[in-house]
């Protein structure tokens, strides 16, 4: 044989060989799905709800326009410290000072009215009771005069003259009684004046001390919305007075946050938090839970959503939670951008999985698997593929890896921490369970041969 002939025969024979160990490691791998793992481990696992929002004082106040006037001076600035009762701002108080002047001047009248009222119906009373006393001596002598005329011993001259001057004394008495019953209506009538003047002074007054502002709480001047020069106008009816400022109390701090509905219901108070705040990096503030609102809030709009016009809203819906901070820094302002992740949960030493590795299945699913081959299954339908009912039969569990292929095992899970979940029934300690990719979970269906490839993923190499 020629020398070419046995090197094509050689190279011939190795391609032979070549493709068929190709067509070996071709059905060998036949339907493999390569999968990454992870194994079950035990370990303290927390629950947290993580919700965003600002800080804001427990207590603060808004001050809104009483009194009705141009702005004269401001006596703080923003950031300044003020205690109760001290002055924020003056309004122009030329006519309400002036009334008030006037109105004391009417309430000294009337008093002095008043006392001459009253030296009135006491004199009448002295009347009324000098009267009463010549009364009684008349009717006396009246009586005295009716018996001695009836023995004869005096004339009828004298008695017609006694007779007279008891009738005279009955009508004098009556007369001062009706003048003190009189004084008393004047004495009356002046109290009643002068307490309508004191009142007019005490209105007065009020509409001079709505010109001066002071502060209701003590705390910081957080905003000023006025300035000198600008009118102020009252609160009327349903339309709130002018908005000048707002004074908090930055001893109690919190920060209010909107935790999303599907969270809510495992929120209780005093479960402790974590708060972060955006203005003050590498810091955490311990806090606890002092407030879990009752009313949804519509994430968009922030209303209600118990109103008549948002009844039937299908969006998303938030609920207000209140976490007080437990030692809160002197530099925070209210506003300020904070996360809280607050603990509802936390369990010692319990069985968990990688939150990914959960998958889902449906019962009819997980029969055919039991019926079918299992090296011509490796992958499942698409979920878009579904019935629509089948989330109804829908089982929640995990792929465990054993001897080679991939298990679909059922499993009860627990509390959810940040990256694990607890598994309650299902599973062993360090047990090979299958974690990605994200892919594989998505389309593996149970029974199919798998092979696992932990290594890390490559990344490209740069341009030479």
């Amino acid at each position: 044989m020629k020398a070419w002939g046995k090197i094509g025969l050689s190279f011939a024979l190795v391609a032979l060989i070549g493709g068929g160990a190709a067509l070996s490691f071709y059905e060998l791998n036949k339907g493999v799905l390569t999968v990454q793992t992870g194994t079950t481990v035990r370990q303290d696992l927390t629950s947290v709800v993580t919700a965003s929002g600002e800080i804001r004082p427990k207590n603060y106040t808004n001050v809104l326009g009483e009194g009705i006037g141009k702005i004269t001076d401001i006596t703080v600035k923003e950031g300044d410290r003020v205690k109760k009762g001290d002055v924020l701002l003056h309004l122009e108080n030329i006519q309400p000072g002036a009334d008030v002047q006037a109105q004391a001047a009417t309430v000294q009248a009337s008093e002095s009215g008043m006392k001459a009222a009253a030296a009135s119906f006491d004199s009448a009373v002295a009347t009324v009771a000098q009267r009463q006393a010549d009364l009684d001596k008349a009717k006396f002598d009246w009586q005295r005069s009716q018996e001695l005329y009836k023995s004869q011993l005096i004339s009828r001259q004298d008695y017609d003259a006694s007779k007279a001057v008891y009738d005279a004394a009955v009508a004098a008495l009556n007369a001062a009684q009706a003048q003190m019953a009189q004084s008393r209506a004047a004495r009356e009538q002046a109290r009643a004046n002068q307490d309508q003047a004191t009142a007019t002074l005490t209105h007065m007054k009020d509409v001079l001390r709505k010109t001066t502002y002071t502060a209701p709480i003590s705390g910081i001047v957080s905003y000023i919305d006025v300035r000198v020069g600008e009118n102020v106008v009252p609160g009327i009816q349903n339309a709130q007075g002018s908005f000048l400022m707002t004074i908090s109390d930055m001893s109690v701090v919190t920060a209010e946050v909107k935790v999303d509905e599907t969270d809510i219901t495992n929120l209780h108070i005093g479960q402790p938090a974590e708060v972060t705040i955006d203005a003050i990096p590498g810091r955490t503030f311990m806090g606890h839970v002092s407030e879990v609102g009752e009313l949804a809030i519509l994430r968009t709009s922030g209303q209600a959503a118990m109103t008549a016009t948002t009844a039937n809203t299908q969006e998303a819906r938030d609920f207000k939670v209140i976490v007080t901070l437990d030692d809160p820094p002197p530099s925070l302002r209210p506003g300020l951008s904070t996360t809280a992740k607050i603990q509802t949960a936390h369990k010692a030493n319990v069985l968990t999985v990688p939150i990914q590795s959960l998958a889902v299945r449906s019962e009819k699913a997980l029969k055919e698997a039991q019926q079918g081959d299992a090296e011509n299954i490796t992958l499942a339908a698409s979920s878009s593929d579904a019935g629509v009912d089948s989330a109804k039969d829908d089982i929640q569990g995990v792929f465990v890896v054993r001897n080679g292929h991939a298990v679909f095992v059922p499993v009860q899970t627990g509390i959810t921490g940040v990256t694990d979940i607890e598994v309650t029934s299902g599973l062993q300690e360090g047990d090979q369970i299958i974690t990605g990719s994200y892919k594989a979970l998505r389309t593996l269906r149970p029974g199919g041969k798998v092979k696992v490839d932990n290594s890390p993923p490559k990344r490209d190499e740069p341009a030479s």
